[in-house]
């Protein structure tokens, strides 16, 4: 089972010419309003990969149709709170080629109740998992909890912060990174567990998986046209550890993960864009 304790979001997605520059006034060709946040998408990713998926978020009154849509994709949100405040929310501006520019405004997400985070974990045992993201305000928490249940844990560090990164760091069992975010945890100087597997991202250089056993890379699929990136991050992140849950080892789990991203970023949006499982296994099994 997998238990992500993590951000909901409304997206507010501006489809423009160009990304907007400092000082310009720029009109949308097009709008749109779905359900995103680095939880939600990868809570999303790894339901429709097939896994057994249970989120632990906060809302506000205006949030229920980005959890009914997180249910709509096998998603259990039982372990989600219904706060008094605004849902998260983020403004996703996307360009012609695919490329995004995003402002968060976290509300409901930095205001997770301490005790639910306590209470969603301590359902967790020796074979799950807990997946984790720098946007709510109790990684740390669920992530020392997590560890003590014996189960693993997967830190995507992004929005990247090093004094959040280096808080969790002791307590995680995967580190999932960008190239970006990779080399700001070098140059932040945070010392690394022994035992610890981090996966790099690389865009369309693929990515690495590293860890005791050694270096594991895998090329990324090509597509034909690149439509959203939006989401493209957390839908590796969550079809990575739904294969790893369902015993995959680094390469397959890997080579999946990179076929669903492909899928994914041929499609507007970020988590209503996920592939299913047989979708995948399909597109996998036509290279």
């Amino acid at each position: 089972m997998i238990l992500n304790v993590g951000s909901i979001n409304i997206d507010l997605v501006y489809r423009v010419p160009h990304l907007v520059r400092p000082g310009e006034t720029l009109a949308a060709t097009e709008f749109s309003r779905g359900l995103g946040g680095k939880g939600a998408n990868q809570s999303v990713a790894a339901a429709r990969a097939g896994a057994q998926v249970r989120h632990c978020g906060a809302i506000g009154a205006d949030g229920a149709d980005m959890v009914a849509g997180m249910e709509a994709a096998g998603v259990d949100c039982g372990l989600v709170a219904r706060l008094d405040m605004p849902t998260g929310h983020a403004i996703v501006m996307v360009d012609g080629a695919g490329e995004n520019a995003i402002v968060l405004a976290p509300s409901a997400n930095q205001a997770l109740p301490e005790a639910e985070a306590i209470r969603a974990v301590g359902t967790l045992g020796a074979d799950d998992w807990l997946i984790l993201q720098n946007e709510v305000n109790v990684s740390a928490l669920a992530a020392k909890a997590a560890r003590k249940a014996g189960a693993r844990v997967v830190y995507s560090a992004a929005p990247f912060d090093a004094g959040a990164v280096a808080e969790v760091m002791a307590d995680i069992t995967h580190l999932l990174v960008n190239e970006g975010e990779n080399a700001a945890l070098e140059e932040a100087g945070i010392d690394l567990p022994v035992g610890l597997i981090r996966v790099v991202t690389k865009g369309s250089d693929g990515a690495t998986w590293i860890g005791p056993e050694g270096e594991v890379s895998h090329p990324a699929f090509p597509v034909s046209k690149v439509v959203d990136t939006t989401g493209a991050g957390d839908c590796f992140a969550g079809n990575l550890v739904a294969a790893l849950d369902r015993g995959a080892g680094p390469e397959a789990a890997m080579r999946f993960a990179q076929a669903a991203a492909a899928i994914q970023i041929t499609r507007p949006g970020a988590a209503p864009a996920m592939p299913g499982r047989t979708e995948t296994e399909a597109f996998l099994a036509a290279r």
